[in-house]
C-alpha cells in the first residue's frame, strides 16, 4: 500500500484494511468463509462492511496462510486522525498471527505515533545514497525527450545541484522503515 497525502480523505481504515483483504484473497478464489461474511455485512441495510466486519474477513484470509507481508508506505501522508486506528488494526493482526510481518515507512515525526501502538516495532533509519541520486538523475536525464536542449555541462551542472540539495534534505529529514519484530523477523534494509 502507499498512502498519498492527494487523496487523504479516501484513505480511511475501512478502505487500508479492505484493500489488504482484496489482495490477499485476489490471488485465488474468495474463500467461502469471507464470501458469507460479506454477504451478511451488506444484508444489515445494505450497508458496506464496518471495520469489525473486513477485520473478522481478514482473520480468515490470513488464518490459511503460512505467512503475510504488509508494507505501507508514505505513513507520514495517511491521515493523522485515521492513524491511531490503523495502527491498532495492524497491531491485532501481528499479535493474532506469528506468520504476520508489518513493514511501514514515513517520515519521522509519525515515529511517536507508531511507537505508541506498536511498541515492539524496530526503527531504521533510511538516507538515499549520493551515487544512487546521482545515477538516477543521469539515467532520467538520458531519456530526455529533446537531448539537444541541454549540453553536457548542464547535465552535470543539474546533476550536480540537486544531489547537493537531496543530501541536505536528507540529513534533515530522513527516512525510517520499521519493522513489527517477532522472534524469527530478520529485518533488512530497504531503500525508499
Amino acid at each position: 500500500m502507499y498512502c498519498d497525502y492527494n487523496v487523504q480523505q479516501e484513505e480511511t481504515v475501512i478502505n487500508i484494511i479492505g484493500a489488504i483483504l482484496k489482495q490477499l484473497v485476489g490471488r485465488g478464489g474468495i474463500p467461502k468463509d469471507i464470501r458469507d461474511a460479506f454477504l451478511k455485512a451488506q444484508k444489515v441495510g445494505g450497508r458496506r462492511p464496518l471495520l469489525a466486519d473486513l477485520m473478522r474477513m481478514l482473520r480468515i484470509a490470513i488464518a490459511s496462510l503460512p505467512q503475510i507481508f504488509v508494507c505501507i508506505d508514505a505513513l507520514d501522508e495517511y491521515l493523522p486522525k485515521e492513524l491511531p486506528q490503523l495502527l491498532e488494526s495492524l497491531r491485532d493482526i501481528v499479535r493474532e498471527f506469528s506468520g504476520a510481518r508489518i513493514f511501514v515507512s514515513g517520515r519521522p515525526h509519525v515515529g511517536d505515533v507508531i511507537d505508541r501502538y506498536l511498541p515492539e516495532v524496530a526503527a531504521i533509519p533510511v538516507s538515499p545514497n549520493e551515487d544512487d541520486i546521482r545515477n538516477y538523475l543521469k539515467m532520467r536525464l538520458e531519456r530526455d525527450e529533446v537531448p539537444e536542449a541541454m549540453n553536457t555541462g548542464l547535465r552535470d551542472e543539474i546533476v550536480r545541484i540537486i544531489v547537493d540539495k537531496m543530501s541536505k534534505c536528507t540529513s534533515a529529514f530522513p527516512l525510517h522503515q520499521r519493522c513489527i519484530l517477532t522472534s524469527d523477523c530478520i529485518v533488512s534494509s530497504l531503500l525508499h
